[in-house]
């Protein structure tokens, strides 16, 4: 993982996996560092990155939120669509990091709000950071849990306890998911893919008893409208393929057609799912780029891996934008948007008001 010093959002920050990686964004990032300085440190890859909101006295800690992210660690966490409560963390889990963070924030002193990202490999537990102030997710969290958190905190900065406030019932009532809003639509070009450096312009949110509805309607309201038939295009890097066999073999069991390029329809065909084969780009034409320009995708998952392959794949991205075609770029978020399309296809959208119950 490289960053240079002294840069916000992530600027310029990127993994790299090899020594022409190493290279290539090394010389990108001094040119951004402003004294010439690098930050060089282990990336841990394929690991749940999780964002805890809490309230310190000085003594008493309240845990506001534990947020699991759909997006692996390696996303950047204003980037990163989160779920609270936690979906797939268990509760012997969550206790612990509910534990570490009542630590953290004692050890610290902190009087007001703490925000720590840590992320869970199995069931290991590593802390990124831990900032002592007020997090973009707060708002989220409040919302989510019924309670003025924010000012419950501005009131404890001041110096009144935590016993002064009653944080009982300051719990999840329903799954609530924050989903990031981006710009690209606006920039012509360029390439929407995730990554370390921030890219995100605001959030929306959705709430719901069911995860894969609350998840539709934070994609509804970031202006994403998923499809409910037609042709899924799934072309994923090969630590991921193991992964999307259940999601495409749900949307085969909705009536989807899936398109694929050789690697990954190799892997989905040798587990008994039908696949409809297409050349990449670089194999010429026609290739998914023409494809999705003549109508016939309807959703893409595309994961990538290495400067090479992103660069690849690029114009995969920017032409999904172009014709407002819902695209993924990693494999937690496309499952979440299969869960998403179920919901969809069975259940009535309805609303709710967040002062409800």
């Amino acid at each position: 993982m490289l960053r240079p010093s002294f840069v916000l959002g992530g600027r310029a920050m990127e993994i790299a996996r090899n020594d022409e990686d190493l290279r290539k964004f090394a010389a990108e990032a001094l040119q951004v560092s402003g004294d010439a300085s690098l930050f060089i440190d282990r990336y841990l890859a394929d690991a749940i990155e999780v964002d805890v909101d809490a309230i310190c006295d000085g003594h008493d800690v309240h845990v506001a939120g534990i947020m699991e992210h759909i997006e692996e660690a390696g996303v950047h966490s204003g980037d990163s669509a989160c779920a609270l409560p936690p979906f797939t963390l268990s509760p012997a889990l969550q206790g612990r990091l509910a534990k570490q963070t009542i630590a953290l924030a004692r050890a610290l002193n902190v009087r007001g709000l703490i925000n720590i990202q840590f992320a869970v490999k199995g069931e290991e537990i590593y802390v990124l950071e831990a900032n002592p102030r007020a997090s973009r997710t707060v708002p989220f969290v409040a919302k989510a849990v019924g309670a003025p958190i924010a000012a419950i905190a501005a009131k404890v900065m001041a110096g009144r306890p935590l016993t002064d406030f009653d944080l009982r019932h300051a719990n999840p009532r329903r799954i609530a998911i924050k989903e990031a809003v981006f710009p690209f639509a606006r920039f012509p070009g360029v390439d929407p893919q995730l990554g370390p450096e921030m890219r995100s312009t605001g959030e929306v949110m959705g709430w719901d008893d069911d995860f894969g509805m609350a998840f539709l309607k934070s994609q509804l309201g970031g202006g994403i409208r998923l499809p409910t038939e037609g042709t899924v295009f799934i072309s994923v890097r090969d630590s991921d393929k193991p992964g999307a066999v259940e999601a495409a073999r749900n949307l085969v069991d909705m009536g989807f057609t899936i398109l694929a390029t050789s690697g990954t329809a190799t892997h989905l065909e040798a587990c008994g799912i039908p696949v409809k084969r297409v050349n990449k780009v670089l194999e010429g034409q026609p290739h998914i780029v023409d494809a999705m320009i003549n109508g016939d995708v309807q959703l893409v998952f595309n994961t990538t891996e290495g400067a090479a392959s992103l660069a690849d794949s690029g114009s995969i991205r920017r032409t999904a934008v172009a014709r407002k075609i819902p695209y993924f770029t990693t494999l937690a978020a496309s499952i979440a948007s299969v869960q998403a399309i179920a919901s969809q296809k069975t259940q009535e959208i309805s609303v709710r008001a967040l002062q409800s119950a």
